[in-house]
């Protein structure tokens, strides 16, 4: 596959060395597994899975009954 991308002159040689990499068979792996590391995407976590381990120690959940409001019938 051909992809064409364009950057700063300084950057062409190692943009040139990362592809070179990823489409040599024996050094493809660690390069994928570099770049994923640094720019892909994070993992996607689920609002329950935040709630469930974020930090509620000492922190009062408990909630009062609103007051209310005075109703002239």
């Amino acid at each position: 596959m051909r992809v064409e991308v364009n950057v700063r002159k300084d950057d062409a040689g190692l943009v040139r060395r990362v592809a070179a990499a990823l489409s040599d068979p024996s050094r493809q792996a660690v390069a994928r597994r570099l770049l994923q590391q640094r720019f892909g995407e994070p993992p996607k976590v689920s609002l329950k899975a935040r709630l469930a381990s974020a930090p509620l120690d000492g922190i009062d959940l408990g909630r009062s009954p609103p007051p209310g409001r005075d109703v002239d019938l």
